[in-house]
């Protein structure tokens, strides 16, 4: 009983400190004119929400090291969760830059058309972005089957093979500290290197492709950040269950100010915390099987995306909440259906591990 009262705390500062840091790095970001620039056109109307929010999660984290510096867990995942950060800034700092200002069109005709991959319905937008749609658009408009409505200007991006380097970088950090041998219940020693370097890139990845709809990512991550804590409580180890319970808190407290319609974003400064902490974490207390199912569900949007890219999967719109979006669900039932299925997972992962030790 006195450890769920220290965990009900734990939960309850963390989740109070997002608050006040949120609000305090909103008023920044806002004052300073650091907004988002969505390029998916659903989301236009998003245009000025600042973002870099994640920045109130490390000042969060950071502030709950400082209580509980005494865990080595906590710690850990603090200083790992800051590389991670510090390199998701970067990108969203290069984000603020624009590359290039694509057009928007709007299908005229009575019938679908195609444009580069997307088939346009009667009625339906987009935004011409790849080389093929840019050549199909001088025909579609000689044959005035579609207006322009718009522009939207395409941000600069870090590239992906920089951001892997980076990632594997961060994923050095907790090497470093050959605290992580035991995966699985197998010491694996040195062979634990792979795991770890995987485990962090694949996180990180993970959460930052989720997050693309507001409150899809905090909500996701506070659910099963709280769930990888109570399999902890369950199995007696409080203190490997303190960077969880913080992860959560800080979700949640985020959440307040991100769900929809969000006034913040966290950006990838948020979302590479967050997956790289996370990860660290679950990697720390070798709660690797759990971790990994209460997560499923950025992994699989991960793994459908991966199977786009490789011809495998034909995706309208990339990634598959985009999809879904692009076909009719609107983006509060897309993200309540996340977080459910993320919920379902995790309670009935929670009764497997408990009752049948699996």
């Amino acid at each position: 009983m006195e450890n769920i009262t220290n965990g009900m705390i734990v939960l309850l500062i963390s989740f109070l400190t997002a608050l006040f840091f949120t609000l305090f790095i909103k008023k920044i970001l806002k004052d300073a004119r650091i907004s988002d620039n969505p390029i998916v056109t659903e989301h236009r109307h998003k245009t000025g929400t600042p973002t870099m929010g994640g920045l109130a999660i490390l000042m969060g984290v950071a502030f709950m090291a400082c209580i509980y510096f005494e865990n080595f867990y906590v710690t850990i995942t603090t200083l790992i969760m800051f590389a991670a950060g510090l390199v998701g800034l970067l990108d969203d700092l290069l984000g603020l830059k624009v590359k290039e200002v694509q057009k928007i069109v709007r299908n005229i005709s009575n019938q679908p058309i195609k444009i580069g991959k997307l088939t346009l319905q009667m009625g339906e937008e987009a935004r011409v972005a790849t080389v093929k749609a840019k050549k199909d658009l001088e025909n579609l408009l000689i044959g005035k089957k579609v207006e322009l409505i718009g522009e939207t200007p395409i941000k600069s991006e870090v590239k992906e093979r920089e951001k892997i380097i980076a990632q594997f970088i961060i994923a050095l950090f907790l090497v470093v500290t050959t605290t992580v041998g035991t995966i699985g219940g197998f010491d694996l020693g040195i062979l634990a290197i792979p795991v770890i370097i995987v485990g962090i890139i694949g996180a990180i990845n993970a959460v930052n492709l989720i997050d693309g709809m507001d409150g899809l990512a905090a909500g996701i991550m506070a659910i099963a950040s709280l769930s990888t804590a109570l399999y902890l409580h369950f199995n007696g180890d409080f203190n490997a269950s303190l960077p969880f319970l913080i992860l959560s808190g800080l979700s949640l407290g985020f959440l307040v100010f991100n769900r929809y319609p969000a006034s913040i974003f966290m950006g990838d400064t948020g979302s590479f915390a967050l997956g790289a902490g996370y990860a660290t974490a679950v990697l720390l207390t070798d709660t690797v099987y759990f971790g990994v199912i209460a997560l499923i569900i950025p992994i699989l949007s991960v793994v459908v995306s991966l199977l786009h890219r490789s011809h495998i999967l034909k995706l309208p719109v990339e990634p598959l909440h985009h999809t879904l979006h692009y076909k009719g669900l609107s983006e509060k039932k897309i993200v309540l259906l996340y977080w459910g299925l993320t919920l379902f997972i995790c309670i009935l992962a929670l009764f497997l591990f408990q009752y049948f030790q699996i």
